[in-house]
């Protein structure tokens, strides 16, 4: 009876999903993200964090909730594809502003080409948001002064239903 009861708790424990702890670090004075997953390193991605006047909070967080499409309530409905929200109304999400990536640029959010926030949101979406944690350190002041875009050529993206002005 016992070894049934062992026997089913083992098969139990491993019928479970098994999730990796997936690690983001933004690093606000060289504008990139990291990404490891069980200490493994992953990706690497050029960011656009706050601009002067609006600051990225620093601070070790964990996501709260996940967007698939979001558009933003406060700054003119702009589109956030692939958000992940860590801090209130801070996110982790798409841009279709890829130039500006490599400097401070957002509100406040953190922003990745869109390809990269499709990447990104899989994982967590996938590992689970308990299990991953975002670190966000450094200060953008230096940068501010003396922004430097992404020279990541990404070329054809353009922001949907806007026109060019």
């Amino acid at each position: 009876m016992l070894y049934a009861f062992f026997a089913s708790f083992a098969l139990t424990i491993a019928a479970l999903p098994a999730f990796a702890d997936v690690l983001i670090l933004v690093d606000k004075s060289t504008q990139q993200m990291s990404v490891s997953v069980d200490g493994v390193p992953r990706y690497q991605f050029a960011v656009s964090t706050g601009r002067a006047g609006y600051g990225t909070p620093n601070g070790t967080y964990h996501p709260q909730r996940l967007e698939t499409t979001w558009f933003s309530k406060l700054y003119y409905n702009s589109p956030m594809p692939h958000s992940i929200f860590f801090h209130g109304g801070y996110a982790i999400h798409g841009s279709y502003e890829i130039n500006r990536l490599g400097g401070p640029a957002s509100h406040g959010c953190i922003r990745l080409h869109p390809a990269n926030a499709a990447t990104l949101f899989a994982l967590v979406n996938g590992e689970g948001m308990v299990a991953t944690t975002i670190v966000v350190a450094g200060s953008s002041a230096a940068l501010a002064r003396n922004p430097t875009p992404s020279a990541q050529p990404y070329g054809g993206w353009t922001r949907p239903g806007y026109d060019s002005r």
